[in-house]
């Protein structure tokens, strides 16, 4: 049986591939956009994942440092390690400042910690050049998006930092680049005021009194210990707000990223029914310029169902090779995102079942002019 939808399609190639890649381009900024929101969803978890707390303890009722201001005693962290089931607990800051950096400056997240405590929130495997924090001062690990290089010194309030270490793939819940100072350097940056302001204070009676505060106090669990149960005896006693692990990644997870989340999907949604309404145009289009070969084909008797099997398949074909081209595309630029584009297999199959049934209802639009079609329009041109 001759195969209609392949001697049209090899009469027309050069523009049904030219379609098929336009098209294609789409449906490649439709699996970006999916990649988007999983790349949030991955920097969301990195610094969570790299520090592995059983407890995050913060200000009363608060949201804790990466949802809301918090703002606790740093000696608070003595009190938790001699409460019954706590391994180890430790103080850690978070603040967002600009790296002096030509032509600009660079945003990060600054992680302020002790380096000799027992919670070093840089993972080793993410360490691609020297090593961490080893002062109490003037020391900075960089990620490698921020430009700088072991040896490098960058100047901050009144002083300055010595690049000691970098790290790859170290990113905020908000995908800035993350950077590492200890605990004294990060309470002077984050609690210390100008020499200005100092002495307007002083000349008004006022004490800087958060010299000594931290965001967060961190802590792990024994084995054997009920991670809810410490969090409680916490909450119950020291009344401060507790989040276990899984608690907090729901924080940055759902609070943080639901809104973004849900705006991506839209704009996937929206991508998706563009796809499929340019898709039934071009086979509109298609069918309309073959409307006389099709009333000759029903005039000499070829069958509503061959011609509609035609249209069906040239539709399919189209989808199917913009589905390829969208592949390309996408797996071709997503590196050059600012932010982390993650691009996984299921992803791409959900679009590819999503096409296909796109292309199918598109065919409609050709079908429905074929079925209507008059063979007696044929006779005489």
């Amino acid at each position: 049986m001759i195969n209609l939808a392949q001697k049209d399609v090899k009469h027309t190639l050069g523009k049904f591939l030219v379609t098929a890649m336009g098209v294609g381009m789409l449906l490649g900024i439709v699996l970006i956009m999916m990649g988007v929101y999983r790349g949030m969803m991955v920097d969301a978890e990195v610094l969570l994942d790299d520090i592995k707390a059983d407890l995050w303890v913060v200000q009363e009722d608060t949201l804790g440092p990466f949802a809301e201001a918090s703002r606790i005693h740093e000696d608070l962290k003595d009190t938790i390690r001699v409460i019954d089931g706590i391994k180890s607990a430790e103080a850690l800051t978070f603040q967002n400042i600009q790296l002096p950096q030509k032509p600009k400056p660079v945003r990060v997240v600054a992680v302020g910690y002790d380096p000799f405590g027992t919670v070093n929130p840089i993972n080793p495997e993410r360490l691609v050049a020297g090593h961490g924090l080893t002062k109490d001062h003037y020391q900075i690990v960089v990620s490698d998006k921020t430009g700088f290089k072991v040896g490098d010194t960058i100047h901050l309030v009144r002083n300055d930092y010595h690049v000691v270490g970098v790290t790859h793939g170290s990113v905020s819940s908000g995908a800035d680049p993350l950077v590492y100072v200890s605990l004294k350097d990060a309470q002077e940056l984050q609690f210390s005021y100008t020499n200005n302001r100092i002495r307007s204070d002083r000349a008004r009676g006022f004490k800087n009194s958060e010299a000594t505060m931290v965001n967060t106090i961190v802590a792990r669990v024994k084995p054997g210990y009920d991670v809810d149960a410490v969090a409680q005896d916490i909450r119950r006693f020291k009344h401060k707000s507790v989040y276990t692990a899984a608690q907090q990644k729901t924080i940055l997870t759902k609070n943080l990223v639901e809104r973004a989340s849900k705006q991506i999907g839209m704009f996937t949604a929206i991508l998706i029914v563009v796809s499929t309404i340019i898709i039934a145009l071009i086979i509109y289009t298609m069918t309309l310029e073959k409307m006389k070969e099709i009333t000759i084909m029903k005039l000499v008797g070829i069958p509503n169902s061959m011609i509609i099997k035609m249209i069906a398949q040239e539709t399919l074909l189209l989808g199917f090779l913009a589905f390829i081209f969208g592949n390309i595309f996408s797996h071709l630029i997503y590196s050059k995102f600012p932010k982390r584009v993650v691009l996984l297999i299921p992803d791409a199959w959900t679009l590819f079942i999503v096409v296909i049934i796109a292309s199918i209802l598109a065919s409609l639009v050709g079908i429905r002019k074929v079925i209507k079609a008059d063979p007696a329009s044929a006779i005489g041109g």
